[in-house]
């Protein structure tokens, strides 16, 4: 029996001759606990990207912050801090219903391994845990069931021209982003939304 693969992509081995090569992969490359190389990825990264699903209500987004933004909390557990959004909490909604959850971190290089993660979410909204992550509306905790690393084939070799403005951090008031500009959203924005009186002033984005 295997944590990693169900019947669908057993089929597809078989079909392709490669459940060797499968199995050899799911002994020697998945584990729980972190690789010293993976702690050093998750908290340099300005990005990752999650996957999460509830019924038909299936989601992948992107995740950023500034360097350090993801936490290692345990031997198999990250935390990191929901910011500021567009008030549809597709990600955090779907974790709310059912906690399983998909990572994948990787770093643009073209040499380093990108790395998958299965594994449990939780929404944790105390003040505990808010104070670990400035600017925090609320913080995913994920605990790991195994990672995986792969190689870095197909992955371009690009170049970081400039960090978001957006992440927040002590003593700095992120911008407030051209779309709560729209006519059709500046009125409705959430009465304790940090930048309700300065979209007056913003241009709206065309569309």
């Amino acid at each position: 029996m295997s944590s990693m693969y169900h019947d669908g992509m057993r089929q597809l081995q078989d079909a392709f001759d490669g459940r060797r090569v499968a199995d050899a992969l799911e002994s020697r490359r998945k584990h729980r606990d972190f690789w010293p190389e993976e702690i050093a990825l998750f908290t340099s990264v300005p990005f990752f990207f999650i996957a999460t699903a509830h019924g038909e209500a299936v989601d992948c987004s992107f995740r950023g912050g500034a360097p350090g933004f993801v936490k290692v909390v345990g031997p198999s557990a990250l935390e990191w801090p929901e910011y500021d959004g567009n008030s549809m909490y597709r990600t955090a909604g779907n974790i709310l219903c059912s906690p399983r959850v998909g990572l994948l971190f990787i770093r643009f290089d073209a040499t380093a391994n990108r790395t998958r993660l299965t594994g449990d979410a939780t929404l944790l909204r105390d003040p505990e845990a808010l104070a670990r992550h400035a600017g925090a509306k609320s913080v995913i905790r994920f605990e790991a069931d195994y990672v995986y690393p792969n190689c870095p084939r197909y992955i371009p070799e690009m170049r970081l021209v400039a960090p978001s403005p957006h992440p927040p951090a002590p003593g700095h008031a992120p911008p407030p982003p051209a779309w709560k500009a729209r006519d059709y959203i500046r009125d409705a924005l959430p009465r304790d939304d940090a930048h309700r009186a300065e979209v007056g002033s913003l241009e709206p984005p065309r569309a």
